[in-house]
């Protein structure tokens, strides 16, 4: 889908639906609505007075215009009350308008920035807002499905602004929007994507299109160089696995001086059986979606380069399967992990955090001065947030602050769970300096406890996403499947650091 702004007014805009808004209770339609209700001989005023549209939140009403515009249909969006209504409505309405639009005979669609007249909302925030919602909203994985003859598919969505000078402000927010929302999507199709179709050699290869695309610097380590490195806590899950483990390095210098200003990891298992610690066979095929973290990542890093904040940022992706296996990792088995730290290997389905280790310590190593992952981690992150909001655990409640701004500006919903000293105990084992699960509850807290020693004193924050990296329904900016969670959390972190 292209997105694009233009100059002009939206009653006389050609496009195969033009969609204008109301606010509920407004009983006589002003600005752009207004000047299509007159062009309309007061189509949308009788509508309104017949209580057909009332504009409330969700409604959508089709006016066909039998010649009186160049469009054939108005489409008015209901906005709900004015006071609840936010740059977050913008981006849900626009990505739900989107989907209601998408059939047949309909490939082109001029809209207004909601929320930039009456609804006092800043234009160019919302102009971002309408162009991120457009595209996410637009999204769907068919790569594996066989074309279908009705499959509609909206190829222009225009915003429409009748002021020159703020139009051209608004077209550069709304490329910001794009370059957001592909990113998000980027990572959807690699989390959507078969794990037969997409081994750590396959992330490894779209890493490098990544890079090349935006001159990104690559590095992908393999097995002897990781040996080289000691990274046996991150081996130790490969083990079992016929597909050779990558640990892939993505690197942006927008700043000065050595090393980063800033470390995005992301767990990357392609597919995770639990190894010999197998998981129940119910619903394991949503585990080719255990590597959404370092989708997560290297997505972020075209964004980021894209958008050249001034900072440094390195981003890191351990990605292999966890497959059981006669080399296969045991419980009870000890490993050691790149800083020398040793850990026992309670339950081998626990490994996301074994990955996660070693690419803190390889992100330490490179001078990253803030660190932030992304992963899949625990179950039990579910259990206590669902999929409305995900965890963060930090050891800086200034940096951590910094990342739920980023993740408030993109629609995200977070949660802080404490790192309290207490829960140091749950991984302590006889035999090596830690073990990689707890024997009682808390375990989110406990996965990120397990992480902490790896970072030491760099500022750092956890972001678990299991509860929300594969969403059952569309729902505003959220799709079906891979919902794309965290992507844009991480590159508002880099634009507000840079």
């Amino acid at each position: 889908m292209n997105f694009e702004v233009s100059n002009g007014d939206i009653s006389k805009t050609a496009a195969d639906a033009i969609v204008v808004n109301l606010f509920e209770g407004v009983t006589a339609p002003g600005g752009a609505t207004g000047a299509v209700d007159k062009a309309l001989d007061g189509a949308i005023s009788k509508l309104i007075a017949q209580g057909d549209i009332r504009g409330k939140s969700g409604e959508i009403t089709t006016i066909h215009t039998f010649g009186k515009l160049k469009s054939p249909r108005v489409v008015v969006a209901g906005l709900g009350k004015q006071k609840d209504f936010d740059v977050d409505a913008v981006r849900n309405l626009s990505a739900n308008l989107v989907r209601a639009l998408r059939r047949p005979g309909i490939k082109t669609v001029a809209t207004i920035a909601h929320g930039a007249g009456i609804g006092g909302l800043e234009p160019e925030a919302c102009a971002q807002a309408v162009a991120e919602g457009a595209l996410l909203g637009n999204y769907r994985f068919l790569k594996h499905k066989k074309a279908e003859e009705d499959r509609a598919e909206i190829t222009t969505v225009t915003l429409v602004e009748h002021d020159p000078a703020q139009a051209k402000a608004m077209t550069a927010a709304a490329a910001k929007g794009v370059t957001m929302a592909e990113a998000t999507n980027l990572a959807r199709d690699l989390a959507n994507e078969p794990s037969n179709h997409l081994t750590p050699t396959g992330i490894a290869a779209i890493a490098a299109e990544v890079a090349r695309k935006y001159k990104l610097e690559i590095e992908v380590l393999e097995r002897d160089e990781m040996e080289k490195k000691g990274m046996g806590s991150f081996l130790s899950v490969a083990r079992g696995s016929a597909q050779p483990p990558k640990m892939i390095r993505l690197a942006y210098k927008g700043g000065k001086g050595k090393g980063y200003d800033l470390a995005l990891v992301g767990k990357g298992i392609t597919f995770d059986t639990g190894g010999i610690s197998i998981k129940p066979a119910a619903n394991m095929e949503a585990m080719k979606a255990d590597m959404t973290g370092a989708a997560s990542v290297i997505a972020a890093m075209g964004a980021i380069a894209a958008l050249k904040p001034k900072l440094n940022v390195v981003a890191i992706a351990p990605c292999t399967e966890n497959m059981p296996g006669g080399n296969a990792t045991k419980p009870g088995d000890v490993v050691s992990a790149m800083n020398g730290r040793t850990i026992e290997v309670i339950n081998t389905d626990a490994e996301g955090r074994l990955v996660l280790a070693d690419g803190l310590c390889w992100a330490k190593e490179l001078g990253a001065a803030a660190i932030v992952d992304v992963a899949t981690l625990t179950g039990a992150v579910t259990t206590a947030l669902g999929d409305v909001a995900y965890g963060l655990m930090t050891n800086n409640d200034a940096f951590c602050s910094r990342l739920e701004a980023g993740a408030a500006a993109a629609g995200e919903k977070t949660w802080r769970l404490p790192m309290w000293k207490e829960y140091d105990e749950f991984i302590k084992s006889d035999v090596a300096d830690c073990k990689n699960t707890g024997t009682r509850g808390a375990g989110t807290i406990v996965g990120a406890k397990f992480l902490e020693p790896f970072v030491g004193d760099t500022p750092w924050v956890h972001m678990d996403i299991a509860g929300v990296d594969i969403m059952s329904g569309d729902k505003g900016w959220i799709s079906k499947g891979a919902s794309g969670y965290s992507v844009r959390a991480m590159i508002n972190l880099a634009l507000a650091m840079g």
